[in-house]
């Protein structure tokens, strides 16, 4: 095969071949053109993200351990700790939906457990096109089911998520998976680090295919009319293996039996056995025919590169083997030594015998390239003086909040969330159905979950898109009473060859890190997903976040729904920046906005939420975002409490404010939450005030909006059924 044509079947571009050669002193040879083709690619080597992700905020005093781990990890006190991580399965899930989607969970799951940790909880952040564009249905079909399907069967429920729709997705979906683990007391926390000359490199888990080979560089490119070829890359998971891979890890690491471990993700053999070599310091011996193969004709590339499921791999031991090999057994799984660890700092390749390579994985782990790839300072944009809402136009707004309801944007998403089994293990005490996802802790401490990132504020500038990605959610943290901790980021774009793209790049880590910065919640790991484009056409730009919170017991936490008929319902406000929002899209209106985001009078104003959503007599709260107050307000209302509101809203009921929570409160307690927020607010830009009660069986905004509950629920809960008709 001439040069040309192996840069072509192996991804490289000539400056990166021109860097091999100068770095071997000679041109590569044989599986060589494998390894960099896998640890080059941009999915493993961050080559054009890693000198800016070296900007986000990542310091606190209860981070355990951080970026450059299979995931972050955050001590909770009383010797408690949590794992959490995001990552991104898009291209694979738009090219095979429910096997990219389940083998999201199954990988995400591995991040977690490899560290030392018990999966607790799943969480998934979904972006589709237009309902009427090609494939879209089966497309959300198959990657709820791919999610429901893994996740139900391994035993960890899910317990929040967030699913957008816009046009920008119609070639290119978004499927980012979450999962979070806990440590008890005593429990060890796992790295991927090799040490100890001679000992033992062991594979574990499943049996290895030819599924997923060349995945990592798939993943590393955008779309064109070729994507069908492409499904050989796509892997293929067994949530009952990974369930037997779950309970054997996690014995043998509390016997003590492994001193290190790594998934084998993307690229599989190649990037766990180069980066845990690579990280120690060290060198490895492997025999790739000792490999376990469920097809013997498999090659050492095919091997090396392949992203089978449920695999891990561990450095243990001599004297360890035996008993870490009985536990293996028990459950089924293979375990089985395919070699060692050196001095170095080469990690050399065996086939039947014969060295087919010997090369230091720092060359390909941490010599990749890494690009400054062209942008821009980042502009405000689309901000005016003043604007007037376009909703003053409009004088049916009973039948536009009606209407809008049933725009998939915004109707129930209880519809995808009943496909998840939302309380295996008995620990959930807030499920999907509310704006937060928690969990009771063996403390008796209660753990918050929740997912940012809005697209449409994306759009609208994605400097105030990406703190809102960390704002939002910090918000609706703390209108339950939680104290978020930390974040992981999951940053999903287009081609960062595009000078735009990178621009917005670069503004989101800004944006965000400033934001996490004054929340004092740093981002201890994630994901960077580039090339989500299809011919030239991006995505939007698409930071999706998971943040964790913490409060002491459950108790007295408010609901996302009206709880009590005649509660105060109270709006808190800090009017920083105002504009059409998501109401615009939908008119196919130019977008417009007044004002720019403070992070620190944010954090402020967070802080304030928390403190009074503790307050006793708090019955539910809700933050106030897409299309505004009506659409809140509505999606509070139950089939028997509705609302009453008997002041004049001067913004409008569709206008977006950054930002305004919604509270109940019962008449005995409203003086003492009064007193608490004029005790507490410093910042005479804060307001609150009462707006109206909540009421039995009405829908009423004064001089705006007058609906029978039975209408409102009738639009929200059930148009999907008209919307998605092939699935219903």
């Amino acid at each position: 095969m001439e040069i040309e044509q192996k840069l072509k079947h192996y991804r490289l571009s000539r400056s990166e071949y021109d860097q091999i050669v100068q770095q071997l002193g000679r041109p590569p040879e044989g599986v060589e053109w494998a390894l960099y083709s896998a640890l080059w690619s941009e999915h493993c080597s961050y080559k054009s993200s890693r000198i800016h992700l070296k900007k986000i905020f990542n310091k606190s005093s209860r981070v355990v351990a951080g970026f450059g781990e299979n995931a972050g990890v955050i001590d909770l006190g009383l010797g408690e700790r949590v794992a959490f991580k995001i990552e991104s399965h898009n291209h694979p899930s738009f090219i095979e939906p429910y096997e990219g989607a389940a083998t999201g969970v199954g990988g995400i799951l591995r991040d977690i457990f490899t560290m030392g940790a018990r999966p607790i909880a799943l969480a998934n952040y979904l972006c589709f096109g237009e309902v009427k564009a090609p494939r879209m249905t089966s497309l959300l079909d198959g990657v709820v089911r791919g999610i429901g399907g893994y996740g139900n069967c391994v035993g960890v429920p899910t317990i929040t998520g967030q699913t957008e729709f816009h046009t920008s997705y119609n070639k290119n979906i978004l499927v980012n998976a979450l999962a979070v683990g806990y440590f008890a007391p005593e429990e060890p926390v796992l790295r991927a680090r090799a040490e100890g000359v001679g000992n033992l490199v062991v594979y574990v888990g499943a049996k290895t295919g030819k599924d997923g080979v060349h995945g990592a560089s798939m993943a590393s490119e955008s779309f064109d009319e070729k994507n069908e070829k492409k499904k050989p890359t796509i892997q293929k998971g067994d949530p009952f293996y990974e369930k037997l891979l779950i309970e054997s890890c996690i014995e043998v690491m509390k016997k003590k039996l492994v001193v290190a471990i790594q998934d084998m993700g993307a690229a599989g053999l190649t990037s766990s056995s180069f980066e845990m070599a690579a990280q120690g310091k060290v060198g490895f011996c492997l025999n790739l025919d000792k490999i376990p193969l469920r097809d013997s004709s498999m090659t050492p590339e095919e091997i090396l590169l392949s992203e089978s499921q449920e695999r891990m791999l561990m450095v243990v031991r001599p004297e360890n083997l035996i008993k870490l090999k009985a536990v293996f057994a028990h459950w089924g799984l293979d375990a089985e030594a395919i070699g060692e660890v050196t001095a170095g700092p080469e990690v050399e390749l065996f086939w039947h015998g014969e060295n087919i390579c010997k090369i230091d994985p720092r060359f390909l782990v941490d010599e990749a390239p890494r690009y400054d790839k062209p942008y821009t300072k980042w502009q405000d944009k689309n901000r005016v003086t003043s604007f007037k809402p376009y909703e003053y136009g409009i004088k049916a707004k009973s039948q536009k909040l009606l209407e809008l309801l049933r725009d998939p944007k915004f109707v129930s998403r209880n519809w995808i969330y009943d496909q998840y089994d939302q309380r295996v293990g008995a620990k959930t005490v807030f499920d999907c159905t509310e704006s937060v996802g928690a969990q009771r802790l063996p403390s008796g401490k209660i753990l918050g979950l929740v997912l940012g990132g809005r697209p449409y504020v994306m759009r609208f500038d994605a400097y105030v898109g990406a703190i809102d990605c960390i704002a939002y959610p910090a918000l609706e943290l703390a209108a339950k009473g939680f104290l978020p901790l930390a974040a992981t980021d999951c940053l999903n774009f287009g081609s960062p060859d595009n000078p735009e793209i990178m621009s917005e790049f670069v503004a989101t880590i800004e944006g965000m890190s400033a934001q996490c910065e004054a929340l004092h919640v740093p981002i201890i790991s994630g994901n960077v997903s580039f090339y989500n484009e299809t011919l030239g056409e991006n995505i939007t730009s698409t930071p999706a976040t998971g943040l964790v919170g913490l409060k002491d017991h459950f108790e007295a936490t408010p609901r996302s729904y009206f709880q009590n008929k005649n509660d105060e319902i109270y709006l808190l406000r800090l009017p920083l920046l105002k504009f059409q929002g998501m109401f615009a899209e939908v008119e196919k209106l130019s977008q417009e906005g007044s004002g720019y985001l403070d992070v620190k009078k944010v954090a402020s104003f967070a802080d304030l939420t928390r403190h009074l959503a503790l307050v006793k007599g708090v019955s539910a709260s809700r933050v106030v975002g897409k299309i505004g107050l009506a659409y809140a307000l509505a999606r509070m209302t139950t089939a028997e409490l509705g609302v009453e509101i008997d002041k004049v809203i001067n913004d409008g009921v569709f206008i977006e404010n950054l930002y305004e929570v919604l509270f109940t409160v019962n008449s005995d307690s409203a003086l003492q939450f009064r007193e608490l927020f004029n005790k507490l607010s410093q910042n005479n830009e804060i307001d609150m005030k009462i707006i109206g009660h909540v009421r039995e069986g009405i829908f009423k905004i004064k001089n705006e909006i007058d609906l029978p509950l039975s209408e409102i629920h009738s639009a929200y809960n059930t148009n999907w059924e008209v919307l998605f008709a092939g699935l219903s």
